[in-house]
Order: C-alpha cells, then structure tokens, then sequence
C-alpha cells in the first residue's frame, strides 16, 4: 500500500513467503519519504523478515525447543538532484538477525548477527526528440550492501553480507498523449569472493599445508577484507572469465501504458545452472483511477519448479497530491459561485 503526495508519501507491503513449501514465513516492508527542498529528499524504511516456527533438533535428532527466527533492516537515505538530468543517493542500513535464539552451535553459544552497510546509486534520465516523437532514456548504478561481515557465534569464521551490483536501463517511447512504452534492462553481480576448489587427495579428503589450512586448488582465498573481496569479485572464479560472466543475471522487461490509467507488464529472470539455476517469466497489470492505483504480479518458473511460483501480488497506492489538487479545484468552484 502506497500513500504519495508531491513531498511526502508513506508505503506498507506484507507479502506471505514461500508459500508453497510453508505457510508462516512472511516479509512486511514500511517506508517514508520527504522532500526537504526542490532537490533533496531523506527516506526511512523498516524490513522486517518472519521465518515462521522452527523446532531445533541435536545432532541425534532430538528436539531442543522452539524458536521463530526474525530479521529487520532500519534505512536513512539522503538523495540529490545535481542537475535537471542527473541525481544520486546514499543510505545507511542497521542488520539485525536473530536465527537461532541462543541455542548452541558448535560447542558454542550463538548470538544475534549485527553489520552495518551503506548503499550508493546514480541515476541518469534525458528526454530526446526521435522523429518527432517524445522518448526518454535512462541509467541507473546501484551498489548494495557494502558493510562488516557477520558472525552468529564468537568461534566461527565471519561471513560477507550480500554485496550487489546492479545496472540498468531502460527506454521510454511516447507515441501520443495516451500510448506509451517502455523498455528496461538489469544486469546484477554479487560483489563477494567466489568460493574456490580445494585440493584433495585420492580418497576424497582436503589436503593441508604446514599450517593446517586447505590448499586451494583453482580460484582465491576467500578470507579477505570487504573491500577487496568486493574487488576481488570480478577476477576470483575458479572456472576463470567464463564462470565471471555465468555470475551475472539479467532480468529484461516491457510496460505499456495507455492514458497513463492501465498498463500490462511482462519480464523474464536469468540466472546460470551452476549459479542457481533461477528462470523464471512475470506478467502483471496496472490500473489507476482518480486517487486510487492497484498493481499486482505473477511469477512463472520457465526450468525448475521454484517456491513463489503461482505468488501474485497486489499493491495497492494512494495520491495525496490528486486529493489535494481536487480539493483546490472544489474550493475554487465554490468561491466562483459566491
């Protein structure tokens, strides 16, 4: 649900998760923003993810509680207009997930991980004449999660929260004053080191050197800092430049609008075999009228069966602008008929 107006708007999602593997994991999502001035905006949002009732078993099998573990991510965002054609923002994120409630792990008393990130973007938009028509292109740069690698016990090894690269663009084409469409492109990368292959002997078991660490066989150690696994990233496949490029997923889409009332969407998902093997086609709809807009999606796996297939969503908006400029006009009329 989305509440907007020209400078503030407020926005409240709650999707059920998973559904058809279990039926009490779910993701609720609020947000705000407020323009400050003609060029800037700051933003709020909380994220809060349920992985419904899980019952913890020791390593015989038997069970040793109950516990519903949680995470949530707490955003301040700051945007900049620099010019008519170019803007960019930064955020700061809080992490906070609770999976295992303190139970032990092994040997060892767990806690809830705690990291703090940022994220930046660029966003470039033109509008150009072709042929006398009115279109528009656009690019955007996202940088996500760059932030301290996260532990739920005091003996293991820290881990790399999900650094994400994402670039996209798309192209708007205005036939008229009641048709248009739009085309859009996004590339993402996970920005962490690659887990590499180790050496192993005749029978299957890791080889170790003097100092009792495992031998890498093809790849890079991956126990570095953040910023140079985010480097480190682009060159550290053990399958060298091909498995790099099997690391990126694009997704493409297509949305037409006709009188800026109703629009029809399609997109397609892709991710390698060996990277997860995500296909997946979405199709959705949107319709607004007056103050009111609803937009809803369906996703259809293409290969592997996948746990949101036959997931639709609706989301529901709300324009304060338009209740106000309707206002206005009302008032207006009432003091010409006096």
């Amino acid at each position: 649900m989305h509440f907007i107006d020209k400078d503030f708007g407020i926005s409240v999602s709650y999707a059920p998760w998973l559904r058809k593997l279990v039926n009490d994991i779910n993701l609720a999502y609020l947000g705000a923003y407020k323009r400050i001035t003609k060029r800037q905006v700051v933003a709020m949002s909380l994220r809060y993810f349920s992985l419904g009732n899980i019952t913890f078993t020791d390593i015989n099998g038997s069970s040793i509680g109950n516990y519903k573990p949680n995470e949530f991510a707490v955003d301040v965002s700051y945007s900049y207009k620099f010019t008519n054609t170019l803007s960019g923002a930064i955020a700061l994120r809080y992490i906070y997930s609770n999976l295992t409630g303190g139970i032990s792990v092994a040997g060892a008393a767990s806690n809830p991980g705690q990291a703090a990130a940022a994220d930046v973007n660029i966003y470039y938009e033109k509008p150009i004449k072709v042929s006398k028509m009115n279109t528009t292109v656009a690019f955007g740069l996202n940088i996500s999660n760059i932030g301290n690698k996260i532990s739920y016990t005091e003996n293991l090894d820290k881990d790399f929260i999900p650094t994400n690269l994402r670039i996209g663009a798309s192209y708007l084409m205005n036939f008229d004053k009641h048709n248009s469409l739009a085309f859009m492109l996004d590339l993402n990368k996970l920005l962490v080191p690659t887990p590499p292959v180790y050496l192993t002997d005749t029978t299957g078991k890791f080889v170790l050197d003097a100092n009792n660490n495992k031998i890498i066989a093809h790849g890079k150690d991956p126990n570095v800092p953040v910023v140079r696994g985010m480097f480190q990233s682009f060159y550290d496949a053990p399958g060298g430049y091909r498995e790099e490029l099997k690391e990126i997923n694009y997704s493409f889409g297509i949305e037409y609008w006709y009188d800026k009332q109703f629009s029809i969407r399609a997109g397609y998902f892709n991710e390698s075999k060996t990277k997860g093997n995500r296909k997946y086609v979405t199709v959705g709809a949107g319709l607004r009228y007056s103050v009111f807009g609803l937009d809803f999606a369906y996703l259809i796996p293409v290969t592997q069966r996948n746990p949101l297939e036959n997931t639709l969503r609706f989301s529901l908006l709300f324009n304060f602008d338009k209740i106000k400029g309707k206002k206005d006009k009302d008032d207006n009329t009432i003091k010409k008929n006096e």
